[in-house]
């Protein structure tokens, strides 16, 4: 099978991969680039376990294929602490004690993140639409609901 060749902004670094037409966007950003914080839960997009934000809108990276991707910005979990600090979603997830096992963590904070970006102060019906497509199988929601509106304090 013959690679395709793509352009993306990887966490605002550019970068151009040859990659298989059937691989996802998630199997390439952590096969070839080794950003592992994304993972696949399921692998037919019902847990958010692969949340990334692709061009500014939040996506399930396990079945979108990265040549779909092509001439995209992305951003991962690793792409939004700045300087050594942690964005104020993920210091709010462990303030807030929104994180158990830790396997959902990734694609809720970028679920967040993404919420946050367009909805600077979200209500509580804000937040559980906005993480309705992330599943956590852990924590019962309510620490990472708190988390999410703490945040939006410290940012908004």
């Amino acid at each position: 099978m013959t690679k395709h060749i793509i352009n993306l902004t990887v966490n605002g670094e550019r970068r151009e991969l040859a990659v298989e037409p059937h691989w996802t966007l998630l199997e390439t950003v952590r096969e070839q680039l080794s950003l592992t914080g994304s993972k696949e839960g399921c692998g037919t997009g019902d847990c958010g376990a692969c949340s990334m934000i692709l061009d500014g809108r939040l996506v399930t990276s396990c079945l979108m294929l990265a040549p779909e991707a092509d001439g995209c910005e992305i951003t991962t979990i690793e792409g939004i602490a700045r300087n050594g600090d942690l964005h104020p979603v993920q210091q709010a997830f462990i303030d807030s004690g929104g994180v158990q096992c830790g396997f959902c963590t990734p694609g809720m904070i970028m679920a967040a993140k993404a919420l946050l970006d367009s909805n600077p102060h979200p209500t509580l019906d804000d937040v559980r639409l906005g993480l309705a497509g992330n599943l956590c199988r852990c924590t019962g929601y309510t620490k990472i609901y708190e988390a999410v509106l703490a945040a939006a304090e410290r940012t908004g």
